[in-house]
C-alpha cells in the first residue's frame, strides 16, 4: 500500500490485539473481504438497500463537502458508495453475469481494499447526502460499515485504535489515569474558588446523586471553561450531580469503526450510572457520543433504567423553570452557532441550543446554510490524526466560507470533535474567529 492511500496510517500489530482484531494477511485480505461483507449484507438491511437502490443521479455530489473541498470525484458520495457497489454486483446482486458487467461490477482485489481506506477515511459520516438525495440513501451508514469491515480486515486507522485502546484501558479517550483525571478535577475545583468565591464541587461517585454527568474527557484538560460552566450550572440550580470514576467519556469512537467498542463504551456509561444509583445521565458537548446515546445505547445494550439526556436539554429546563438566569451583556460579540451533523441530523438538537443562545448573548447570527443543511467541520467520524491534516483543511472549506461569510466574533461550535477541528482549519483558511462552546457562553452569563 503506497503511503498516499495509507493516509491515515494503518494501526500496528499491538494496536489490533489491545482490540481483539485479526492481522490478516495482505494476500489473504480479498477473499476475507468477500466474507466480511457476505456476513454485513445478511444483518445490515440498509447497507443491502443502499447499494441496491442508488440511482447515479448525482445529487449528492455538489452538497458534499468532502467533494466541494477536494475536487477529488470518488469524494462524491456517489462514486465513494460505487467502490463497494462494483463488489457488490459481482458477486452478491441477482441478475445474469453480463448485466453486472454492464453495470460497473468489478472483483475484488488490494487497489479496491486501499481505496477503501483510502476514501472511507475522507467520509465525515456527516449525513448531509441522505438530506439531498430523493432515495434517502445515507452514505454515513455505508462509510460505518466499511470501516467496521476494514478493521475486521486488520486495518483500523492507528489514530482510531489507539483511542479505542486508551478507552479500554482508562474510562477516556485521552488515556489518562485516574489519579490524573482526580488531579485535574481538584485544580479545576481551585479554579471555580479563585473566580467565583464559593465552594463549587465537582462531585466523583456520588451515590444517590440525580445526575451522572458525562463529559468529553478533552474538557477536564482543553475546553475547561465549559465544564467549569456545568458545575456552576448544576451549583446554582441546586441539581445533586456527580462524575464516575470509571467513565469520563461522552464521545464513542466505536461508532466510527467497531462496533464492540461502541457497545462496551455505551455498557459502561450505563452500569456507572446503576451502581451510583443516579436518576439519570447527562450527556456533555459531543455530537456523535450524542447520538451513540440517544440513538444506539438502548438497542444495543438492551432497556435502560434511567433516561439519558443531553447538556442542553437538561439546562433548558432549569432556565425555564427560572432556577437559573443569564446576562446577556456578559456575552456582548456577534456569535454564530455551527450545528454538529450529529446534532441537526442524527440526534433532535436543533432548537434546544438555539433557546439557550439567545436567552446567554446579545448579537447572535445564523449561519447560512443552517440547521440540518449545515456543512460539517470537516473532522467528523474522528477525522482528526495529525497526519490528515491536510485532508482535513480541505473538507473544512465549505464550513470555513459558511462561517467567514457571518461576520462572526465567536463561533459556538458545541461539540468535542468540533472543537478540536475548527481552531487549526480556520486558522489555516484565514477565517479571524474565536471557537467556543455554548457551556462556555453560558458560563459567561450565568448569574450566580
Amino acid at each position: 500500500m503506497s503511503e498516499q492511500v495509507r493516509i491515515p496510517y494503518v494501526a500496528r500489530e499491538k494496536e489490533l490485539k489491545d482490540l481483539y482484531l485479526p492481522m490478516v494477511a495482505p494476500e489473504d485480505r480479498p477473499q476475507t473481504a468477500l466474507e466480511l461483507l457476505g456476513e454485513m449484507l445478511k444483518y445490515k438491511r440498509s447497507l443491502k438497500l443502499y447499494l441496491d437502490v442508488c440511482t447515479h443521479c448525482g445529487a449528492c455530489a455538489e452538497q458534499c463537502h468532502s467533494y466541494l473541498g477536494t475536487k477529488d470525484p470518488y469524494n462524491m458520495p456517489v462514486a465513494r458508495v460505487d467502490l463497494v457497489r462494483r463488489v457488490y454486483k459481482q458477486v452478491f446482486a441477482s441478475g445474469p453475469s453480463f448485466l453486472r458487467t454492464w453495470d460497473g461490477a468489478k472483483a475484488i482485489d488490494q487497489e479496491t481494499i486501499d481505496l477503501w481506506y483510502k476514501y472511507f477515511h475522507q467520509c465525515n459520516q456527516c449525513r448531509r447526502c441522505a438530506i439531498f438525495c430523493p432515495k434517502g440513501i445515507d452514505t454515513a451508514e455505508v462509510t460505518i460499515a466499511m470501516r467496521e469491515l476494514l478493521a475486521h480486515l486488520g486495518m483500523p486507522s492507528r489514530f482510531h485504535a489507539g483511542i479505542a485502546k486508551n478507552m479500554a484501558k482508562t474510562g477516556n479517550n485521552m488515556g489518562n489515569p485516574l489519579p490524573a483525571v482526580l488531579d485535574g478535577i481538584e485544580f479545576l475545583e481551585e479554579e471555580l474558588k479563585e473566580e467565583t468565591g464559593l465552594d463549587i464541587p465537582i462531585p466523583v461517585d456520588k451515590e444517590g446523586a440525580e445526575v451522572l454527568f458525562n463529559p468529553s474527557s478533552s474538557d477536564l484538560y482543553v475546553n475547561t471553561d465549559g465544564f467549569m460552566a456545568v458545575a456552576k450550572i448544576f451549583y446554582k440550580a441546586g441539581v445533586s450531580w456527580t462524575l464516575s470514576s470509571k467513565i469520563t467519556e461522552t464521545a464513542n469512537f466505536g461508532l466510527f469503526f467497531h462496533e464492540p467498542s461502541m457497545r462496551e463504551h455505551s455498557r459502561l456509561l450505563v452500569q456507572a450510572g446503576k451502581e451510583l444509583g443516579v436518576k439519570r445521565l447527562v450527556a456533555g458537548e459531543c455530537g456523535h457520543g450524542w447520538r451513540t446515546w440517544r440513538m444506539f445505547t438502548e438497542t444495543i445494550n438492551g432497556p435502560l433504567p434511567f433516561p439519558v439526556v443531553h447538556l442542553f436539554e437538561e439546562v433548558l429546563g432549569y432556565l425555564r423553570d427560572g432556577r437559573i438566569k443569564f446576562d446577556k451583556s456578559m456575552n456582548p460579540e456577534v456569535v454564530t452557532y455551527h450545528d454538529p451533523c450529529n446534532y441537526a441530523r442524527a440526534g433532535d438538537l436543533i432548537n434546544q441550543p438555539r433557546e439557550l443562545l439567545s436567552a446567554c448573548v446579545q448579537n447572535f447570527v445564523e449561519m447560512t446554510p443552517t440547521k440540518e443543511l449545515s456543512f460539517c467541520c470537516g473532522g467528523g467520524s474522528g477525522i482528526l490524526m495529525d497526519e490528515a491534516m491536510k485532508i482535513r483543511e480541505a473538507l473544512a472549506q465549505p464550513k470555513a466560507e459558511c462561517v467567514r461569510s457571518t461576520g462572526a466574533e465567536i463561533l459556538c461550535a458545541p461539540c468535542a470533535i468540533c472543537k478540536a477541528q475548527l481552531p487549526d482549519v480556520l486558522e489555516h483558511h484565514k477565517v479571524d474567529v474565536t471557537v467556543k462552546g455554548l457551556s462556555d457562553l453560558m458560563g459567561r452569563a450565568l448569574i450566580l
